[in-house]
C-alpha cells in the first residue's frame, strides 16, 4: 500500500474518532482540522472536506451546511467503524483499546 494511502485511512479513522469522543457526536471542520493537526495528521481544508464527502459517501457521517461551516456528524455505522466493530475499506482499523 502506497504512503498517501495510509495517510487517509488514518485520517479518516481520527475523524470518526474525534466525532465518537464528542458528547453529540457532531463537529465543524474547522475543529476537525486542528484535531488532525494536533496529531501529526495536517492536512488542508480542501482536502478534509473531501475527506468528510468520501466518509459521508460511506454512510459513517453525515454533512450539514450553515452558510461557510461544514458541520459533521457521526452515525451509527460510524461509531462502530470506530470502535473497530465494522471494517470499512479505505478507512484504518483501530488498534485493540
Amino acid at each position: 500500500m502506497e504512503y498517501q494511502q495510509l495517510v487517509r485511512e488514518n485520517q479518516r479513522l481520527a475523524v470518526l474518532k474525534f466525532l465518537k469522543d464528542d458528547g453529540d457526536y457532531t463537529l465543524n471542520t474547522s475543529i476537525l482540522q486542528d484535531g488532525l493537526t494536533a496529531i501529526g495528521l495536517d492536512i488542508s481544508r480542501d482536502k478534509l472536506e473531501t475527506e468528510v464527502f468520501w466518509l459521508a459517501e460511506q454512510g459513517l457521517v453525515e454533512i450539514e451546511h450553515f452558510k461557510s461551516v461544514t458541520v459533521v456528524r457521526l452515525t451509527g455505522r460510524g461509531l462502530e467503524a470506530a470502535e473497530g466493530r465494522v471494517r470499512v475499506p479505505g478507512v484504518k482499523r483501530p488498534r485493540p483499546a
